[in-house]
């Protein structure tokens, strides 16, 4: 049996055989019944995995196993709640959601912008959309049909119509 893995027969019956005095020891030591079924499951994961090499020390072996188990679960809760309760500013927080006033507002501006861009001609629309994507004049130029000097003034026109559209004052803008 030693260095090897256990056939599951024997794994079963030795579960069979030891898991109820092993949860009963594990419940009673670590006080939480729920954590006391992971430390025998992984006792006996262990066991299968690395079997003891004398085969009438199996039911110590469990009882250490689980022993060892519990102990290290201890410690790593202990600490990850000292470093929760030390550290809670430091831990890293989910970001907040968006402000639902300020999503709302800012629903309400693209709205009104969509709105007030639609009532511009097709070319106006254009000037203004390729401007706001970063094309150059001469792009600009070439798209719409129109000369490199020419696209400057399209712009500002544009640009004036849209802000009557949207009832903004120079001050606004």
């Amino acid at each position: 049996m030693s260095g090897s893995l256990f056939d599951r027969t024997l794994l079963g019956a030795l579960y069979q055989q030891h898991h109820e005095e092993l949860f009963r020891y594990a419940a009673r030591f670590t006080g939480d019944a729920d954590l006391a079924e992971d430390v025998v499951q992984e006792a006996f994961l262990r066991l299968s995995e690395r079997p003891p090499a004398q085969t009438e020390a199996i039911r110590a072996w469990l009882f250490r196993a689980a022993t060892t188990i519990a102990i290290d679960t201890h410690r790593t809760r202990r600490r990850r709640t000292a470093l929760a309760e030390a550290g809670a500013d430091r831990l890293p927080m989910a970001e907040q959601g968006p402000d639902p006033a300020r999503s709302a507002e800012r629903a309400d501006l693209r709205r009104r912008v969509r709105t007030a861009l639609e009532q511009l001609d097709a070319r106006d629309r254009a000037v203004l959309l390729m401007r706001e994507e970063g094309f150059a004049h001469r792009e600009i130029a070439e798209a719409v049909g129109t000369t490199t000097k020419s696209v400057g003034t399209m712009i500002a026109r544009a640009l004036g119509k849209l802000a009557r559209h949207l009832e903004l004052t120079e001050s606004d803008v």
